[in-house]
């Protein structure tokens, strides 16, 4: 019981309780209704401290009071502790949003000559979803078979019914396939090599602004793949300076 109950301290303070009020919270689960003296001799928290953490509670709904002499408090039942919790976290994470969009760099932090790195899969897909979002007027996107997700190509198909203009490397026939039933529109070309022969990922350019290349890593004996990537942006980013320069040579000797 000891274990279940540090356990659930602690992710009521992931969700933002103290540390008292988080104690407080679970022994009164475990007492139903009590009083501040019952919840300091099961939890050890400071008569003084229930108080406090109680008028929080009670605050979040979380707790209910009952004014007699000596008070008493009850949880309210385990679901609605649950809902009032989650719903609390949704508001801080769209209040951050809200907050988080109203700030405005004193200067662009991504127009740099450096190249910045990411690793593991999602967080590259992630950069890859947002510069393939930001894209106005071109995409030159290569990937392999076990890189591309629906959700890719979900991005991809909206970038083109924007009007994006996308060119996709000759990978392998299955990729081509996949995302060409998708985005019709996008055209084909030739790479002087076999993307999917090496351990190479994904290579991205973007508005020949952005770019991002990255690799295939093995993660265990079995065979098990990761990812991590380099990216930059800027006009003068060296990265992408060296891949628009390949690339646009590439794309011109196509036509």
């Amino acid at each position: 019981m000891e274990v279940v109950e540090a356990k659930l301290v602690d992710r009521f303070m992931q969700l933002g309780l103290t540390e008292y009020e988080a104690h407080t919270l679970v022994a009164l689960m475990r007492l139903g209704t009590g009083t501040a003296k019952d919840v300091a001799d099961i939890d050890s928290v400071p008569r003084t401290r229930v108080y406090d953490a109680v008028e929080t509670l009670h605050e979040l709904g979380l707790v209910d009071i009952q004014h007699t002499t000596p008070r008493k408090f009850t949880v309210i039942s385990r679901d609605s502790v649950i809902r009032k919790l989650d719903a609390k976290r949704q508001n801080t994470i769209t209040e951050i949003a809200e907050l988080g969009e109203q700030l405005t760099p004193e200067e662009p932090t991504t127009e740099e000559l450096g190249a910045w790195t990411v690793n593991g899969h999602e967080a590259v897909s992630q950069r890859v979803f947002e510069f393939i979002d930001e894209a106005e007027d071109e995409i030159i996107y290569m990937t392999v078979d076990d890189l591309l997700t629906d959700d890719h190509l979900d991005h991809l198909q909206k970038a083109d019914e924007r009007g994006v203009d996308i060119y996709l490397a000759g990978i392998s026939d299955d990729v081509q396939e996949r995302i060409q039933d998708r985005v019709p529109s996008a055209e084909l070309f030739d790479t002087l090599w076999e993307w999917a022969d090496t351990s190479a990922g994904s290579l991205l350019i973007t508005d020949q602004r952005t770019a991002l290349i990255s690799v295939r890593i093995n993660t265990d004996d079995e065979g098990g793949l990761d990812e991590t990537a380099i990216w930059g942006s800027g006009e003068q980013n060296s990265l992408v300076v060296v891949l628009r320069a390949i690339f646009t040579w590439r794309l011109e000797n196509e036509e």
